[in-house]
């Protein structure tokens, strides 16, 4: 799970950016609706809180989404460690038996793939973005990706998108927002080509 591939992304970008319309005379113009990066901060520049360093600097959107990701790993671990009903256990296990420094560098790594995967397909443009990863279904398959440890069912994408919404709610994204609407759009353009087992 640790690649992803762009394409999926592309009904996506489509979809998340409205396209400038004209009336009939052609005088009134209909501005395009700004990306899901650029409402999450765009390519502002703001302190990274992960350095210590005063001149280190992270663009707010990719910020935003950094945290997101984070906290959705974060409560995917904790439900799997605490042996929660319906984990997702199954498909983090090879991740998860990686020990000491190894574990921790590959979580960081998950991490890091999965914000620039979400921001270069929501609109992060400056090279900080880039994605180059796996195709989407070649990521989520057991057979081609050694850290997947099965096939998603459609339950557990649904389980997976409850905690990417429960994520995005601990970092300021409100459910009943057009920006959640349109986060839970990009994950539901996902799943047909995750969702791989019966």
């Amino acid at each position: 799970m640790t690649n992803f591939s762009k394409f999926a992304f592309f009904a996506l970008l489509i979809g998340a950016g409205a396209f400038t319309s004209c009336s009939k005379d052609d005088d009134n113009t209909v501005a395009a609706k700004p990306s899901i990066y650029e409402r999450l901060g765009g390519t502002a520049l703001v302190d990274d809180p992960d350095s210590t360093d005063p001149a280190v600097k992270i663009e707010a959107g990719r910020l935003s989404y950094r945290k997101v990701v984070n906290t959705t790993i974060q409560l995917i671990v904790a439900d799997i460690t605490a042996g929660a009903p319906g984990n997702l256990n199954a498909h983090f296990a090879p991740l998860l038996a990686e020990t000491g420094t190894t574990q921790s560098t590959n979580i960081a790594e998950l991490s890091d793939n999965l914000t620039d995967f979400f921001s270069f397909n929501t609109g992060g443009t400056n090279a900080v973005n880039t994605y180059s990863g796996l195709s989407m279904a070649a990521a989520h398959n057991p057979a081609t990706n050694n850290r997947m440890g099965v096939k998603a069912t459609a339950a557990d994408y649904t389980k997976f998108e409850g905690y990417v919404g429960a994520a995005a709610n601990q970092n300021g994204v409100a459910s009943n927002t057009e920006l959640y609407t349109d986060i839970v759009a990009v994950l539901e353009s996902l799943r047909s080509t995750i969702v791989q087992a019966p």
